[in-house]
């Protein structure tokens, strides 16, 4: 019997694409100043084949790591190609960081090569200079390093014309293997320290497979990407999903509510993805515009139906919700284009494996709350693990099932229901309430944009829900009163919020998660 063809690698998908797609737009760039340049994909391979030569110089080989600290702009994409195309693995960072959190990264995974905005050099520096005393190891500035320690390249994030990369052709290609570790996402640290999602050249084409294959993606298409490039959805959804098709993607320097709608228009965008936090901004900040090609759109996280229908009439299409996690590789959920719903994550994505568990590891029945579990082969169709750090990879497992935290039921049709993570739960007088589904009644309310729950302490109930609340309009804003009997109404005695504070908006990480745990802190300062 033959052997299966094994997993494609992502630096062949790209290969494969520049090949199959010469000629054919790859990447459209607009940049803060509203400048636009645009690339085929050879012409980008071009790009790509000049940073791996100034890699390759820097000391960059196969298995070695380069760190990331860019907002979206041609030279991340370039850099993140470059480094798997040479069998290396990139450490995407949040270019917004601060100087711990690149200390942190970079002591973990000890870079060859580190990129830094040249606007935000001084905190990035300093991170290195951070961890290279924590590690005892040598980490020095560009052009003063002896050849193992750390080299730190500046970028202008403006810049389209790859000016710290010199005019070559480049061919010492490697050939990395399916399973090879291509990049460390670390997850936002929205409950605790950030665990490194070791992601392979096999998972990599596998996402860009899927999620190709979910969104019907063909080289017609065109992506258009706004949430930061260092976050796995862009990554996944996005750019994997076009290089594996051919698809171009129109790539903005940063999201804008009020801009990005026309953008769409401008660049006749047919596909985006985006989370229902942004959603709610381009509802409160935006308006329809003339000229849209949308056709598609994924979306994590509920919308509220009116909320939902509005993005409908604006975006001329049904955006989907999806379901999924960095560990999960593509989104494991996807809703359906036929008849999609706001408040559901849709069906298993064919090519996956997803089921609820109860606590002892048994399959529920329909309408039965449990845990999602996700089953894959490691570093091929799931992620490869947490780097360095196989304790926290095996208690995230049940036998063969990923156990991702997150709460869910499903009807009798096999649509997915989301009743939040297992912090998301509250005990409260013994009773279990989602705070997902108090944020839900809540955010119906007409004059309430979104809303947060979560615990807090109580001497005699264990804990209450307590909620922040963002006003559509601050200048209108619905009283506390108003917005307790709209719970009374909707909810049991047990899940009403006992406190409403409004707020002018909600703390969040870069893509759009709510840190709860400052919310949380402000309680407890309370």
């Amino acid at each position: 019997m033959p052997e299966a063809d094994p997993a494609p690698t992502f630096s062949s998908v790209w290969e494969r694409a520049v090949s199959a797609h010469a000629d054919e737009t790859f990447l459209i760039f607009e940049n803060q100043r509203g400048e636009v340049t645009q690339w085929t994909y050879q012409a980008f391979d071009s790009q790509v084949q000049r940073v791996a030569a100034r890699l390759k110089a820097e000391g960059v080989g196969a298995g070695d790591c380069v760190h990331l600290a860019l907002a979206n702009c041609p030279t991340f994409v370039a850099v993140w190609l470059a480094a798997n195309r040479l069998g290396a693995w990139i450490v995407p960072a949040d270019p917004m960081g601060r100087e711990p959190e690149f200390a942190e990264q970079i002591e973990r995974t000890a870079p060859t090569v580190g990129f830094c905005s040249t606007s935000r050099s001084a905190q990035y520096r300093a991170g290195v200079a951070n961890a290279a005393a924590v590690a005892s190891v040598p980490a020095v500035l560009a052009g003063s390093a002896p050849p193992e320690a750390m080299t730190v390249i500046e970028i202008d994030e403006t810049d389209a014309a790859f000016e710290p990369f010199a005019e070559t052709e480049f061919t010492a290609w490697a050939t990395p293997g399916p399973t090879d570790l291509a990049a460390v996402m670390f997850t936002s640290g929205t409950t605790g320290r950030p665990k490194g999602v070791s992601v392979t050249q096999a998972n990599y084409a596998f996402a860009g497979k899927i999620m190709a294959q979910a969104a019907d993606l063909g080289p017609e298409d065109r992506q258009l990407v706004v949430l930061p490039l260092f976050h796995a959805n862009a990554q996944y959804y996005s750019f994997a999903s076009a290089i594996w098709t051919g698809a171009s993607v129109a790539l903005m320097h940063t999201f804008s509510a009020s801009g990005f709608l026309p953008q769409a228009a401008r660049h006749q965008a047919t596909c985006a993805s985006l989370f229902a936090a942004p959603l709610r901004m381009i509802l409160a900040r935006g308006g329809p515009v003339q000229g849209l090609r949308l056709r598609h759109c994924w979306f994590a996280q509920n919308l509220a139906e009116e909320q939902y229908r509005t993005i409908c009439d604006w975006f001329g299409c049904l955006p989907r919700q999806l379901y999924g996690m960095t560990e999960t590789i593509p989104a494991v959920l996807t809703d359906e284009a036929a008849d999609p719903r706001p408040d559901s994550m849709g069906f298993v994505t064919a090519g996956c494996e997803v089921d609820i568990h109860d606590p002892d590891g048994e399959r529920c029945a329909a309408d039965e709350l449990g845990e999602v579990v996700v089953r894959g082969t490691p570093g091929v169709t799931i992620f490869d693990g947490y780097f360095k750090d196989p304790a926290t990879t095996a208690a995230n497992y049940r036998g063969e099932w990923f156990r991702t935290g997150d709460r869910a039921w499903r009807d009798t049709d096999g649509r997915f229901f989301f009743d939040g993570r297992r912090s998301d739960v509250l005990k409260v007088s013994g009773e279990n309430v989602s705070t997902v589904e108090i944020e839900t009644v809540l955010c119906a309310h007409p004059l309430v944009l979104e809303a947060s729950v979560i615990g807090e302490p109580d001497p005699i109930r264990e804990e209450v829900p307590t909620a922040f609340v963002v006003p559509v309009d601050a200048a209108n804003p619905p009283g506390a009163e108003d917005l307790m009997q709209w719970c009374d109404l909707r909810l049991s005695k047990h899940k009403q919020p006992r406190r409403i504070t409004l707020l002018s908006e909600l703390p969040r990480t870069s893509v759009g998660k709510i840190r709860k745990f400052m919310l949380k802190q402000g309680v407890g300062d309370s």
